[in-house]
């Protein structure tokens, strides 16, 4: 029983944190229709600026500040060098995704892993150090859900702002929102802010969680993201009383559920990524088979 909840417990901090990187994607890849490919380096540059920060003293929930705002900057150049540059969607990801990787080095003094052990994190200090004795072994998913809640909660309200709706509508039509005498491509340049920005505070709240940075730490991230949007998307879409953001929440609690589940059954570490990749692709073709199903139920008759 104390194995399982100790599964059930890892699940559940992991999913919460790789969550917060989940509604991120969800912004990019949903609702504007966007494949960046720059997670791959938010991810570790929310870690490594988490590190940095933490290594020179700095309050944990600063660094978790700063390091969002790093994120929303990266996600400012992707959106530029696709809007104001021309080159394509994929082609900007990649380029911010490969000079993020000197980039992290250079905020880890060239190291690939800043370790900072015994320092003050935001699961050790602040409002952790107010918790009773017996809630200490919850602390991580406790305050893991707390940020994840806080980020869920103001990405709703946001949406529903004036400016959300026409992040929403540029993505879904971006004729309309020039008709409104917006500009789509600056929406599309909020929305990568945004989306990154969530991504770098997975990353440091990770980083936060091992009490260490790695440079490489988001190999692969965007697969995992894209899965537990995909998952939660689909799983949920027809529960009225789930919103989008917490669907793909649930969604990487699930996603992590399965790879701790194959974990437990003996699968080597070594074919991980190999798990994540396959995943992905049921998540994808699992999709794809709904949406076929959903536009056959809404043929007209009369059509046929």
């Amino acid at each position: 029983m104390d194995i399982a909840l100790g599964l059930l417990i890892n699940v559940l901090e992991e999913g919460f944190i790789y969550g917060i990187m989940a509604i991120g994607v969800y912004i990019t890849y949903t609702v504007l229709d966007f494949p960046d490919l720059s997670v791959d380096g938010t991810f570790p540059l929310g870690a490594c600026v988490t590190a940095a920060l933490i290594t020179a003293g700095v309050n944990p929930w600063l660094a978790c500040l700063i390091a969002f705002v790093c994120g929303g900057l990266a996600g400012c150049i992707t959106g530029f060098l696709h809007v104001k540059l021309g080159i394509t969607d994929l082609l900007s990801g990649i380029l911010v995704m490969t000079g993020l990787w000197s980039v992290n080095l250079v905020i880890t003094g060239g190291s690939s892993i800043l370790p900072f052990y015994n320092r003050n994190t935001i699961f050790n200090a602040g409002p952790a150090a107010l918790l009773p004795e017996a809630a200490s072994p919850y602390r991580i998913v406790i305050f893991a859900g707390i940020v994840c809640l806080i980020v869920k909660l103001l990405l709703d309200a946001y949406l529903k702002t004036r400016s959300g709706l026409l992040l929403r509508a540029s993505g879904n039509n971006a004729q309309y929102v020039t008709s409104l005498g917006k500009n789509p491509g600056t929406m599309k340049i909020i929305g990568l802010a945004i989306g990154n920005a969530c991504t770098a505070l997975a990353g440091c709240i990770l980083a936060q969680q091992g009490e260490s940075a790695n440079v490489s730490s988001g190999t692969g991230m965007v697969v995992m993201a894209l899965a537990s949007v995909i998952i939660g998307t689909s799983l949920f879409r027809k529960v009225k009383f789930i919103k989008p953001t917490l669907s793909v929440v649930l969604g990487a609690i699930l996603y992590k559920a399965c790879l701790v589940i194959a974990m437990q059954l003996g699968l080597p570490t070594n074919f991980l990524k190999l798990l994540m990749a396959v995943l992905f692709t049921l998540a994808l073709v699992s999709n794809n088979l709904l949406s076929g199903r959903r536009r056959k139920q809404h043929v007209n008759p009369t059509q046929i």
